[in-house]
């Protein structure tokens, strides 16, 4: 069995800004907005939602078996994921496209603007996972995050289609699918991760109510940024998991190691609620540090902030699966 992770990968460049966005915009001119920010410094790192999410799983252990399309410039990338236990057996890489790239600049306030291109990931669309299957064994779940939203919409369809339970992932891509796109994305999900605004924009999209999409997924994963997480399922009450203490320096990829830690801890057979608290303990660690796969733990370190902030009976638990 197997986990396949499918969604982008790309580099990324990150800027911080030493003052606050919101003091240089005037809302009444927003429709007018031509704004420049001096950076204090530029830090060009590995990302991509799909590679952030393998690495993190490989962190804990796991080996994720990467769906993406990259250009011929993965070179020095592939060989960084696969030392670090990622499968890349499966990435297409494209004759004439770079790799993405996500360019975002973050004020003191951890406001962001970015900007994604997405170059060789308009290739995943051409990506069976059925082939990928057949290498590395049929799939416990495929996690389905943002990529080109064609790619998306077929290894969606592939999953209903031959019996996979898939992981429904669209966040970035809300902004810019339509009801359609996104109703076919998330209907049938064995999870679906969003966060609050992504949640609410799932609704106006889609037109079902918070109750019609918990109706048609078997979990969703709601994150809440400081104040934790909320999963929920149909006719349960909500479990709610308080997120660990941190001193944040950079908040991209913090939850696409969200997900890498509650996909692991589902991998493992765990529960939801402790699902959420080692996908909390994951992410605390990428947001204490500058990059999205630039963090580092000893499996100790790792069990003995589960036990600081979750209690002994988690630690434990945890660290059966961390030896």
């Amino acid at each position: 069995m197997s986990l396949l992770i499918a969604g982008s990968v790309a580099t990324d460049h990150l800027m911080s800004f030493g003052g606050k966005f919101a003091d240089s915009l005037v809302l009444e001119q927003l429709d007018k907005l031509s704004v420049s920010f001096l950076v204090d410094d530029l830090d060009i790192r590995r990302g991509g939602c799909a590679a952030n999410i393998s690495f993190g799983l490989a962190r804990m252990g796991l080996r994720p078996v990467l769906v993406a399309a990259v250009g011929e410039d993965f070179a020095e990338y592939r060989s960084w994921l696969e030392r670090h236990g990622v499968d890349c057996g499966s990435v297409h890489v494209s004759q004439t496209r770079h790799t993405a790239r996500f360019v975002c600049t973050t004020d003191t306030t951890m406001a962001q603007f970015a900007s994604f291109y997405p170059g060789a990931m308009t290739e995943a669309q051409m990506i069976e996972l059925a082939p990928i299957a057949a290498r590395v064994g049929e799939p416990d779940y495929v996690l389905i995050g943002p990529d080109d939203p064609t790619a998306m919409s077929r290894h969606t369809q592939e999953c209903r289609q031959r019996g996979y339970r898939f992981i429904a992932d669209p966040s970035q891509q809300l902004a810019f699918g339509d009801g359609h796109l996104i109703r076919g994305l998330v209907d049938g999900a064995h999870v679906l991760f969003s966060n609050e605004y992504e949640s609410h924009l799932i609704e106006q999209k889609t037109g079902w109510s918070h109750e019609e999409v918990g109706s048609r997924v078997a979990t969703h994963v709601v994150t809440m940024g400081a104040a934790g997480v909320r999963i929920e399922q149909a006719g349960r009450e909500p479990v709610v998991v308080r997120a660990c203490e941190v001193e944040a320096l950079e908040p991209t990829g913090v939850g696409d190691a969200f997900r890498a830690g509650f996909l692991a801890a589902l991998e493992w057979g765990s529960s939801l609620e402790r699902a959420g608290q080692v996908g909390c303990t994951l992410a605390a660690y990428v947001v204490e540090s500058v990059g999205t796969q630039e963090y580092s733990f000893t499996n100790a370190q790792f069990v003995g902030r589960v036990r600081k902030t979750y209690g002994d009976e988690a630690a434990d638990e945890v660290a059966q699966h961390l030896r």
